[in-house]
C-alpha cells in the first residue's frame, strides 16, 4: 500500500534578529508610536524655534504691553515684562530636554561602566562596588544634589553633572545583573580564547548585548530628570534668569496662579505632555524587548 502526500505548500515564517522582531512589535503600541511622534515633533520645535516664522525673542520685555492673556497675537499670553510666553515655552523646552539628555548621558556613562566593571570583576571587588552603591543609595540624593547648588556656583554644566551623577546607580545594577547573566557565555569564552583583552571583552562584546535594558531605562531616566530639573528650578535652584525651563516659567507663574493662570498652564502642559511621552515610549519599549513576549511570539 502506497501514501499519497499531497504537495502542500508550507508557509514560511520570517524569521528575524530581537531588534526586528522588538521593532514590529513597538509599532503594534499605538500610545508608544504616538508618544515617539509627540517626542519627536516637540524636539524639532525646540530645536528648530530660532527659524520659526513670527516668533519673537523670548527675553524681549514690552513693559507697556504687560501681562495679556491668550491671543490671536500672543496665543499663550504675556508675562508680566510682557514677553511672549508661547516663545518662552518652546526656548525654555529647548533647556530642560538638553538638562535631560545631557544628566541621562552622564549617568549612562557612569552606570555602565560602573555596573560593567563590577559583573565581569566580580568576587571581593563586585562585593565592595555594590556596597559603596547601597551606601549612596540609602542618602537622600535630592539634598545632595541641592547641597551642591547651593555650595559651588549656579550654572547650568553644574547642573548637568549634578543630575546625572546621582542618577547612575540603578543603571549599574541593572547593567551588572545583565553582564553577571552573560560573562560565562560562550561567545565570550571564545574572544577570550581569541586573545581579547578584558576591556575588549568587556566593552566590546558584553555591554553591546545589554542595550535593550539600557535603552528601556534610559527612555525612563530622561523625564526624571527633566522632572527634577523643574523641582529646582521651582525651589530657585535649577535654571537662572534670563534662561528659562519649564520648571522656571511654572514656578514663576505659580506666583501668580490665581490671576493670570495662563503664566502657569501652557509650560506646565508642555512639561506634562513630555514626561507622559517618554514614560508611555519607555513602558512600549520594554514591552517590545521583552524576551519572554518574543518566544511567545515565536
Amino acid at each position: 500500500m502506497s501514501t499519497i502526500v499531497a504537495n502542500v505548500p508550507v508557509p514560511k515564517r520570517e524569521g528575524g534578529s530581537l531588534w526586528s522582531d522588538a521593532w514590529r512589535r513597538l509599532k503594534r503600541n499605538r500610545m508608544a508610536v504616538v508618544s515617539g511622534w509627540t517626542l519627536v515633533a516637540i524636539g524639532a520645535i525646540t530645536l528648530l524655534a530660532p527659524w520659526i516664522p513670527g516668533l519673537p525673542d523670548p527675553n524681549v520685555t514690552d513693559f507697556a504691553l504687560g501681562v495679556t492673556p491668550p491671543s490671536l497675537a500672543h496665543p499663550f499670553g504675556t508675562d508680566l515684562l510682557g514677553r511672549d510666553m508661547l516663545a518662552r515655552t518652546i526656548y525654555g523646552g529647548r533647556i530642560s530636554i538638553l538638562v535631560g539628555l545631557v544628566g541621562t548621558l552622564v549617568s549612562l556613562v557612569i552606570g555602565v561602566t560602573y555596573g560593567a566593571v563590577s559583573a565581569y570583576a566580580g568576587g571581593k571587588v563586585d562585593e565592595f562596588l555594590m556596597r559603596v552603591v547601597d551606601v549612596l543609595y540609602s542618602l537622600p540624593y535630592i539634598f545632595l544634589v541641592i547641597l551642591l547648588l547651593t555650595v559651588f556656583a549656579k550654572s547650568l554644566l553644574l547642573l548637568f553633572i549634578a543630575l546625572g551623577a546621582v542618577q547612575w546607580l540603578t543603571m549599574a545594577r541593572i547593567v551588572r545583573g545583565q553582564v553577571l547573566s552573560l560573562k560565562n557565555q560562550n561567545f565570550v569564552e571564545a574572544a577570550r580564547a581569541l586573545g581579547a583583552n578584558d576591556g575588549r571583552i568587556v566593552f566590546g562584546h558584553i555591554v553591546p548585548n545589554t542595550l535593550g535594558p539600557v535603552i528601556v531605562y534610559t527612555t525612563l531616566t530622561i523625564p526624571a530628570i527633566i522632572l527634577q530639573e523643574a523641582f529646582l528650578s521651582f525651589l530657585g535652584l535649577g535654571v537662572q534668569p534670563p534662561d528659562a525651563s519649564w520648571g522656571v516659567l511654572v514656578s514663576e507663574g505659580a506666583q501668580m496662579l490665581a490671576f493670570f493662570p495662563w503664566l502657569t498652564i501652557f509650560p506646565g502642559l508642555a512639561l506634562a505632555l513630555t514626561l507622559f511621552a517618554f514614560n508611555f515610549l519607555g513602558d512600549g519599549l520594554r514591552d517590545a524587548l521583552d524576551p519572554q513576549d518574543r518566544k511567545v511570539a515565536a
